[in-house]
């Protein structure tokens, strides 16, 4: 008899975003396989396994999460944020689609999480609050090439911009090349939110004008939000409120 895989986003950080779906499947969950730190999010049970992996065998995880199903298991597939965003989702369907036919006939459900674009965003006031996207700066699936002609192509058509995995030490240079481009097409003061570690202890909130904002300001635990031309700012003690009107000119 086979059993179930749930794609699950455990949310930003702070228990509290989970969903009460997420936290039910964890409840009935026989395995729950992710990235380490994913992983160590879960509490730990009797009757649970836990199998944690490196940040680089998505597929791989996603092949593991297939068979324990059909040998009965009823696998949950983690990820930070939402599934389906940068993340596990997409993994284990391509995973599906270049395996074995039983795999289709599986009961595979994935369950959405707050993805750090939104919380982040939802710190800092509405700075997604008109059309937006949103970019992920790593190049290890996708040549730098690419990346560079969607920022190009995102800031002409003047969105607000999400950007995931600006900068890591295996990765310095890409969020400056993304930071360039943004300054050679926007010729404006726009704000930039450097928004780290949402929701977690450690968090910090930042905002910069396009101008002044260097790479060294974001690492991988950094949403980066830089907002359109309309996006505005309202001053106060702390961190100014951000918005982006929900009309356009």
């Amino acid at each position: 008899m086979s059993g179930s895989i749930a794609v699950a986003g455990l949310g930003p950080g702070d228990a509290a975003l989970m969903t009460p779906e997420v936290a039910t499947a964890l409840a009935d969950a026989t395995d729950v396989i992710g990235y380490i730190p994913y992983v160590a999010r879960v509490a730990p049970r009797p009757g649970l396994t836990l199998h944690a992996s490196d940040n680089r065998v998505e597929l791989d995880r996603a092949r593991h999460a297939l068979q324990l199903a059909m040998a009965g298991r009823h696998v949950v597939v983690v990820s930070s944020g939402d599934p389906g965003v940068f993340a596990m989702a997409a993994a284990v369907f391509e995973a599906v689609e270049h395996g074995p036919p039983a795999w289709r006939d599986l009961d595979i459900r994935v369950l959405p999480g707050i993805t750090a674009m939104l919380a982040a965003a939802a710190r800092a006031g509405a700075p997604l609050g008109h059309d937006f996207c949103a970019i992920n700066l790593s190049d290890n699936l996708k040549p730098q090439a690419v990346i560079d002609r969607r920022v190009r192509l995102a800031a002409e058509a003047d969105f607000a911009i999400a950007f995931y995995n600006p900068r890591s030490r295996s990765r310095p240079d890409g969020f400056g090349r993304a930071l360039e481009i943004l300054r050679d097409v926007c010729a404006d003061e726009r704000p930039v939110l450097f928004a780290r570690a949402v929701s977690t202890p450690e968090e910090t909130l930042h905002v910069v004008r396009l101008p002044d904002a260097r790479p060294e300001m974001a690492d991988m635990r950094t949403m980066v939000i830089v907002g359109s031309s309309a996006t505005r700012t309202i001053a106060r003690s702390g961190a100014p409120f951000l918005y982006t009107p929900r009309s356009a000119a």
